[in-house]
């Protein structure tokens, strides 16, 4: 088990919901977020970052000529920390193969499905759609093919007969975030 903090890179494109939940938990888990990376300047995860005393840099995607060219600004403004984790948090690009083979094994995301079911996007419908009983979400390592990484943890949810995909996507979320924590501890204590 790691004494001092595992230091880690979060990397969001959203509200930061889940970026929330690993600040709550940041010394349950052992973690010290160096930095919180958006390639959205009006993300409000910016804002709990930065409430939380926590660096922020937005790298926007839209002022780079392609994915690769992004993605090498990234990984210049990560190599400044060398972390131990990158944690993707609603980090809602796909990432190329020369970011991923740069931080190899470093990567973590969640992705709101049981997966292998239900890679990429429109889950929660996709999971109605089948009539499916369970749904939920899995922390996963990143590799190159999407949301097929090692499985670290999944939580699963009932669908109920009333529940639409925005129903849902809720209860989901709210497994998300007692989910991420524990799947980022999992993997320091190897």
């Amino acid at each position: 088990m790691q004494k001092n903090p595992a230091n880690v890179i979060v990397m969001i494109s959203g509200s930061g919901s889940n970026l929330q939940s690993i600040i709550n938990k940041a010394d349950d888990i052992g973690v010290n977020i160096q930095s919180v990376i958006s390639n959205k300047a009006d993300a409000y995860g910016l804002k709990r970052a930065k409430d939380a005393g926590i660096t922020t840099q937005v790298i926007e995607h839209t002022k780079f000529s392609s994915r690769e060219d992004f993605d090498r600004a990234l990984i210049k403004y990560i190599n400044k920390f060398n972390p131990d984790l990158i944690i993707l948090a609603g980090f809602m690009r796909i990432l190329s193969d020369g970011f991923v083979a740069t931080f190899a094994g470093k990567i973590l995301n969640i992705h709101p499905s049981l997966l292998p079911k239900y890679k990429g996007l429109n889950t929660h419908q996709r999971a109605l759609d089948a009539d499916d009983t369970k749904a939920g979400a899995s922390v996963h390592f990143v590799t190159n093919e999407l949301d097929s990484g090692e499985i670290i943890l999944q939580e699963s949810v009932t669908i109920d007969a009333h529940d639409n995909a925005t129903t849902l996507a809720k209860k989901v979320l709210e497994q998300e975030h007692i989910l991420y924590p524990k799947a980022i501890k999992k993997v320091l204590q190897r």
